[in-house]
């Protein structure tokens, strides 16, 4: 079977699952592959949306539903979420828009929201609203930079170039983000 389609038929399923696990780098990718023609870019968007707000919905249903449960109870006690429960208290609109743009918390932050009062439909909703622009917005950024990226490089391999430095620099990137925020909690 081809790179090309391998990547044109599990792409998307790459992107949903990215989508609910980690996020951004899946979705910048599929974009990429997008632009080369191997994946349609609303299906990318639809896949990231999907992926995003399934994960999120689970993770608020973790913490609405099984906060009894030792893996919950552990999120419970990290210094992180009591954060979030208590931004979410004061602000929670504000908060269910913009955690998924925030490092470190995409699932601590609805597993939190599950522990507080905000109720189950304002949570759906919100978070609905808040995954479409961020899919919508990560494959586009996927889409033009897949686009520079072929125009310096070339066709389908150098995207799998792209690919393979995305996920690089994401997880050099959460490891320095990592220790910084460890650092930054011991002080």
């Amino acid at each position: 079977m081809a790179i090309e389609s391998f990547l044109a038929h599990w792409g998307l399923a790459a992107v949903f699952a990215g989508a609910m696990a980690e996020g951004e780098s899946f979705v910048i990718g599929g974009g990429a592959l997008a632009q080369q023609g191997l994946l349609q870019a609303w299906q990318v968007a639809l896949a990231a949306f999907a992926g995003s707000v399934t994960m999120d919905q689970l993770c608020f249903w973790a913490g609405r539903r099984m906060a009894d449960h030792r893996w919950v109870k552990a999120i419970r006690g990290q210094r992180a979420c009591s954060r979030a429960i208590d931004f979410v208290e004061r602000h929670p609109t504000s908060y269910i828009l913009a955690f998924r743009y925030l490092y470190g918390l995409r699932i601590v932050s609805p597993i939190a929201i599950g522990f507080t009062s905000v109720a189950a439909i304002r949570f759906l909703w919100l978070n609905a609203a808040s995954a479409a622009v961020w899919a919508v917005l990560f494959t586009g950024v996927g889409y033009a930079a897949g686009k520079a990226y072929t125009k310096v490089f070339g066709e389908v391999h150098s995207v799998l170039l792209l690919l393979v430095g995305v996920v690089v620099l994401a997880g050099i990137s959460l490891a320095v983000a990592h220790r910084f925020l460890k650092k930054a909690e011991q002080t």
